[in-house]
């Protein structure tokens, strides 16, 4: 006769609530990692908009735009100024300007 091995109600509902504990904690971390993939993403998508913009203009018109508020009038680009902070560095209205995209802490 084979003898089947109970464990006691305390251990099993002691395993149950580590089991639950290690779900959560690697939901949680997952969760983490997407929301820190999905800033750096966006941070990036905005400072290559902000290139092929100055770069568009710079076909049109000849020169290069003095600011980010001209790109945001005459070529559509967007900044969430809450969210993220941009330097617009010009040296010449025929150099390309240093563009630096970086994130506001919340």
């Amino acid at each position: 006769m084979k003898r089947t091995r109970r464990w006691p109600a305390l251990l099993r509902g002691g395993m149950l609530l580590a089991l639950a504990a290690a779900v959560l904690l690697c939901f949680s971390t997952s969760l983490e990692r997407l929301r820190t993939g999905r800033d750096q993403e966006g941070k990036r998508q905005l400072e290559d908009s902000l290139r092929r913009a100055a770069v568009a203009c710079y076909a049109v018109e000849g020169i290069y735009p003095m600011d980010v508020a001209y790109l945001e009038e005459h070529y559509g680009v967007q900044v969430d100024e809450e969210r993220y902070t941009v330097y617009y560095e010009i040296f010449a209205e025929n150099l390309m300007p240093d563009i630096t995209v970086l994130e506001n802490e919340t």
